[in-house]
């Protein structure tokens, strides 16, 4: 049965549906940014193709995981390609080939809108055009006001030039929700500065939130005339960052490797905050990841898997979606009929696409984890984070990554490829609808 949804005509005259045309866009950017980084002028010698490979298809994904030190293994230009790569990876590639269209008067034909529908995860088209100038005007905005304010911290440590530049890459890389840090340590050397604990998570959290969410918050000002999807990610967003700080702080405190390590009380809450908030794609960490308690870690995972919200910069399977399951489930054990939540009902299709999407994910990961394990004879619990890390864009690592053979990482990089792509090619499935032409009998099966 037909779709309804236009296709998009390749050079070689074939049409493509929209998901398969973005995934295409999505993987044509990867091999461009790897061949810039792997030119001279972006590195400082001795980098592989493979890893420039690896470090775009990170880059493009806003994953954050290395294979090498950002900052020492390529030059001010190869930074600058990474931060021009996670910025349009983080905000959406049709985002930007809107804006240049229309800056050359180009109008926006009905194929490439349902690109950038597919991109910007919409249920239709209309008010596109609103959305990328929100997007834009945002992204910019948290950006320069992010690195204003990082600059009162990395300026003082590395001089005007290096510290203004380090300003800039960290807030690009935290808004996106990237991860990739220019120091190899990534921010553990201010574990317990209030700016950095400040202005980097809010940043990754504003990013994270979603476009849409910041819109609907500008134009309506008063929580009552809030969408019931911008409810839901706000009142999600603050239970699970006080939910992973309590749990963070509890598991750790007396870790030598990690919280128990630092010399006062105000660190260790700062990293427990930190450390809480960054499992949702940001990748950053201001402790040792590897040095964390296996529960720790679990706990990080689960984070990691939901991620952040729908529209954002973020990855993970979204808090939305966390959230819809939870209702689901209590409205089942209290025998209701209908599912509702904040004064607005849920329908059965929004439930049934929360189930596919969370299936196929783990499906994915499981699927991820099983090959690894059988390519790789290391600690089974960090080869499963470098894993769920990858597949919900989040960059964090307990260092297995950067040991992976060639068949560790390309499985590693498809991982990042799915979780950034794979999600809005499924939405594009879950927005068809098609009606059955023959109804069935009613079958009863027994679960349970």
């Amino acid at each position: 049965m037909s779709t309804g949804f236009a296709r998009v005509r390749t050079p070689l005259g074939r049409r493509l549906p929209p998901p398969a045309a973005l995934a295409l866009l999505y993987l044509s950017f990867i091999v461009l940014g790897a061949a810039l980084l792997w030119l001279p002028v972006s590195n400082t010698g001795g980098l592989s193709l493979a890893e420039a490979v690896f470090t775009s298809t990170s880059a493009v994904t806003v994953t954050g995981l290395a294979v090498v030190d950002t900052g020492s293994a390529f030059t001010s230009f190869g930074q600058a390609v990474i931060l021009v790569l996670i910025q349009v990876g983080g905000l959406g590639l049709m985002t930007f080939a809107m804006l240049l269209l229309s800056v050359l008067g180009i109008p926006l034909g009905m194929p490439q809108r349902m690109i950038l529908r597919e991109d910007l995860n919409q249920a239709s088209v209309s008010d596109l055009t609103s959305l990328v100038r929100v997007i834009l005007v945002v992204a910019l905005a948290c950006e320069l006001v992010g690195m204003v304010l990082l600059s009162f911290v990395f300026v003082p440590h590395s001089g005007w030039a290096a510290g203004v530049w380090q300003a800039l890459f960290h807030s690009v890389s935290s808004f996106n929700n990237a991860g990739f840090s220019l120091f190899p340590d990534s921010l553990m050397g201010w574990v317990g500065n209030p700016v950095i604990n400040i202005v980097i998570p809010l940043l990754f959290l504003l990013g994270g939130l979603g476009f849409v969410v910041v819109a609907d918050i500008r134009q309506s000002r008063v929580w009552h005339r809030l969408t019931l999807h911008s409810r839901l990610m706000i009142v999600g967003t603050v239970a699970l960052s006080a939910f992973g700080f309590v749990m963070f702080a509890a598991l750790e405190w007396r870790n030598p490797g990690t919280l128990g390590g630092l010399p006062t009380t105000g660190a260790r809450l700062w990293a427990s905050w930190f450390q809480a908030v960054t499992p949702r794609t940001a990748g950053f960490n201001t402790i040792d990841t590897g040095a964390m308690h296996h529960s720790t870690t679990l706990l990080t995972m689960v984070l990691m898997l939901i991620g952040g919200g729908s529209t954002s910069t973020a990855g993970g399977i979204k808090v939305t979606t966390v959230a819809v399951l939870l209702i689901a489930t209590v409205a089942f054990f209290r025998r209701q009929t209908a599912i509702s939540a904040f004064g607005r009902s849920l329908g059965v299709e929004e439930v049934m696409k929360v189930m596919a999407l969370t299936t196929v994910s783990i499906v994915v990961v499981l699927t991820g984890i099983f090959v690894i394990s059988i390519s790789h004879d290391g600690e089974f619990i960090d080869l499963v984070f470098e894993v769920t890390s990858a597949f919900g864009t989040a960059g964090l690592s307990r260092g297995a990554t950067a040991e992976l053979d060639g068949i560790g990482r390309t499985l590693i990089m498809l991982m990042m490829f799915l979780g950034r792509v794979g999600p809005l090619t499924l939405g594009f499935f879950l927005a068809t609808r098609s009606v059955p032409r023959v109804r069935y009998p009613r079958g009863q099966i027994h679960l349970g």
